[in-house]
């Protein structure tokens, strides 16, 4: 995503009037100062486009060899900081998608710490990251530790994420008021409501239609 999608044309002229601020000395006059605006807007348009085609490239390339199961020796470390400082959203699905890998070669503990690795998340991806990092730590056996990630009551896939660590922690009672939640939110012609509702009956509980036809 270039920079210019992200700023706003205000956003992108105090830019360009910080820069002839900063620059100022080397500046004379008023036809030399307006040359000068000129110049550096280019200078600094051209910069950041080079910028975000390294990076998308660099944030390519990084998927494509995760893709392949190609995990590097510092575990993704480097690309992911180098990804992160350029563009927090490639940043995210690039850490996504190598968790993926690292499960995929049987290396969970190591997609647990590459998904809690990840520093700026944006609004969008978070619950996303969330629900991938809970799933992960509660096949690790570290339902506690997932709870905290699925807050939102809003949200069929967190509130079935929430009970399957309520389910695993022993707690089916609330394990079955959960899903119960969850199935409130999800179609009742979708997958995932029979799925939901297994859930519900494997925790002891009854099914919201059967419930009504006693």
């Amino acid at each position: 995503m270039a920079i210019d999608e992200l700023l706003n044309e205000h956003e992108q002229s105090e830019q360009v009037r910080t820069w002839i601020r900063n620059n100022a000395l080397g500046i004379a006059g008023g036809v030399g100062l307006g040359l000068a605006l000129i110049a550096g807007w280019n200078w600094w348009k051209d910069q950041h486009l080079e910028s975000s085609k390294s990076l998308g490239a660099s944030y390519a390339k990084a998927v494509a060899a995760f893709e392949e199961g190609k995990i590097p020796a510092d575990k993704g470390k480097a690309i992911l900081s180098s990804l992160d400082k350029g563009n927090p959203a490639l940043g995210t699905l690039a850490a996504l998608q190598l968790a993926k890998a690292q499960v995929d070669a049987g290396r969970r503990d190591d997609a647990i710490a590459t998904l809690r690795g990840v520093q700026h998340v944006e609004a969008d991806l978070k619950p996303v990251l969330q629900l991938r990092l809970a799933r992960l730590l509660i096949d690790a056996g570290k339902p506690k530790d997932a709870l905290p990630l699925l807050g939102n009551e809003h949200d069929a896939g967190m509130l079935e994420v929430r009970a399957d660590a309520q389910f695993a922690l022993g707690d089916f009672a609330k394990a079955q008021d959960t899903y119960r939640k969850a199935l409130t939110l999800i179609d009742v012609g979708d997958p995932q409501h029979r799925l939901v509702t297994m859930k519900l009956i494997e925790a002891g509980g009854v099914p919201p239609h059967t419930e009504d036809n006693r």
